[in-house]
């Protein structure tokens, strides 16, 4: 029977302590057939900028944070990254993995209202 559900996981920050657990969470989510989103946002864009995941690292982890970013994408999560933060840190849209979407304050808050879990890790 497919799980309708949806969880939203709202990542602020590239602490490792705080940058794994969106992943180990939401691939157990995906593994149980929810929707996963993953919203980027502040130091938490750094985890989907390109070649910065490897850079990011907890020792004792089961997975390398760019295993866990294939994972979630392999099985269809959304990336979206915070393009209100785009100023603040000097980003660009073309700084990101492949596969990035962008969206600002109120795609996250209409996600929000839709998910039936929302995490936060900032």
């Amino acid at each position: 029977m497919e799980n309708n559900k949806k969880m939203l996981v709202f990542c602020g920050s590239d602490d490792p302590s705080k940058s794994f657990p969106p992943f180990m969470l939401g691939c157990g989510a995906q593994a149980m057939d929810m929707e996963l989103t993953l919203f980027f946002t502040l130091s938490g864009l750094n985890i989907i900028r390109r070649g910065y995941a490897e850079r990011i690292q907890l020792p004792g982890a089961p997975k390398t944070l760019p295993e866990f970013l294939q994972i979630a994408k392999e099985n269809g999560a959304r990336f979206i990254a915070c393009s209100a933060a785009f100023p603040i840190l000097g980003i660009k849209g073309d700084d990101f993995i492949e596969g990035v979407e962008y969206g600002g304050i109120a795609e996250f808050v209409s996600l929000a209202e839709e998910a039936d879990v929302v995490l936060t890790f900032c």
